[in-house]
C-alpha cells in the first residue's frame, strides 16, 4: 500500500479510526460498538504515502488491511508520545515482515534525551518482548521530532508541544485547504477551568477535524485533575471556540460503555452545534471523510 487516492466527493483526506480508547486495550459485550483498542487513526490522501496517527493496538487491524491490498507498505506514522496505549501496537504491525516495507515514525525524545529509536529498542525486546526490533525484516526509520513544520509528501505537518504526562506532541496536518488535527491525550488546566496553551491553539484553530481527548467526565476529571487529561466538556470548548468544524470525541476511558459513550454525546452534540460545530464520538472502524 504506498500512494493513496482513496478519498472521494473531492475530499482531501479519508480519516479512519482504528482504536479509539484510552490507557488499556479492553472488550466486552457493552463496547462492541465503540471498540476496545487504543490509539491509531490512519489519514490517506491523493498523491501522498498513508499518514497514521500513533501506534496502538489498533495498528494490527490498520496493518491487516493492508494485507488485502500489498504485502509491501511505505508510510509515516506522527507519534504523539511513548506511552503504552499508544506504542503497543509496533510489533505487530504485519507489512513490518516484509523486508521490502519502509515505516518512518516520527515521535518527541524524552526528557533524559532518549531517542524515539532508543524507547522502541527498550520495549521492544526481551523479556518484554520475545525479539528486538533488529530481528524484524521491514525497515523502520526513527526520527526525533521537536516543534516544527515539515511536508510528508504534499501533506504539510504541523508539530508542537502540548501539555501532557511527559514529552507529547500533537499534530496539524494541511492539504488542499482541508485540515485535521490530533491531541489525543491533552492536559486540562488542574483547577478543572477552560484555557489553552498557545502550542495547542496553533494546532487546532479553523480546523476542519480535530481528534480530540475527551477520557473523563467532570466527576473523574476532579479525581484525576494531574493525570494529563480533560473532559469532554473541555474539549467541546476547544472546539466550540476555535473555529472547529467537527470535533471527534477520542480516548475513550476503558471503563466507558457503548451507552454511557452514547449519553455523554447526546448531551455534548447540541452544544456544539450551538457554535456550527458538529461532534460525534469516534468508533473503530469509521471513516470519515473531510
Amino acid at each position: 500500500m504506498g500512494d493513496s487516492s482513496a478519498t472521494s466527493r473531492g475530499a482531501a483526506f479519508s480519516v479512519t479510526f482504528h482504536g479509539v480508547r484510552g490507557s488499556t486495550p479492553c472488550h466486552g459485550n457493552d463496547i462492541i460498538r465503540y471498540g476496545g483498542n487504543t490509539s491509531c487513526v490512519s489519514v490517506l490522501s491523493p498523491g501522498s504515502q498513508p499518514i497514521l496517527f500513533d501506534l496502538g493496538t489498533g495498528l494490527r487491524y490498520f496493518g491487516r488491511e493492508c494485507l488485502t491490498r500489498d504485502t509491501r507498505f511505505v508510510g509515516t506514522c506522527l507519534l504523539t508520545h511513548s506511552h503504552f496505549d499508544h506504542t503497543q501496537g509496533l510489533p505487530f504491525f504485519a507489512p513490518l515482515l516484509n523486508p521490502d516495507t519502509v515505516f518512518t515514525v516520527h515521535g518527541p525524545r524524552q526528557d533524559d534525551g532518549m531517542t524515539v529509536k532508543a524507547m522502541f529498542d527498550k520495549l521492544v525486546s526481551p523479556p518484554l518482548f520475545p525479539v528486538g526490533l533488529d530481528r524484524i525484516p521491514g525497515t523502520i526509520d526513527f526520527v526525533d521530532t521537536d516543534e516544527g513544520d515539515f511536508f510528508i509528501d504534499r501533506v504539510n505537518v504541523r508539530a508542537r508541544l502540548i501539555p501532557h504526562v511527559g514529552p507529547t506532541l500533537g499534530y496539524r496536518l494541511d492539504f488542499d485547504g482541508r485540515s485535521i488535527a490530533y491531541l489525543p491525550d491533552h492536559q486540562q488546566p488542574k483547577d478543572g477551568s477552560h484555557g489553552i496553551s498557545d502550542a495547542a491553539r496553533e494546532l487546532v484553530d479553523g480546523v476542519d477535524l480535530l481528534i480530540h481527548d475527551s477520557q473523563y467526565t467532570p466527576e473523574e476529571f476532579a479525581r484525576k485533575a494531574d493525570w494529563g487529561h480533560c473532559t469532554a466538556e473541555y474539549a467541546v470548548w476547544v472546539a466550540t471556540t476555535h473555529g472547529v468544524k467537527n470535533l471527534a470525541l477520542f480516548h475513550h476511558d476503558p471503563s466507558r460503555s457503548d451507552d454511557a459513550l452514547d449519553a455523554r454525546l447526546s448531551c455534548l452534540r447540541s452544544v456544539g452545534a450551538a457554535a456550527g460545530c458538529n461532534v460525534f464520538a469516534a468508533h473503530e472502524g469509521q471513516t470519515v471523510l473531510v
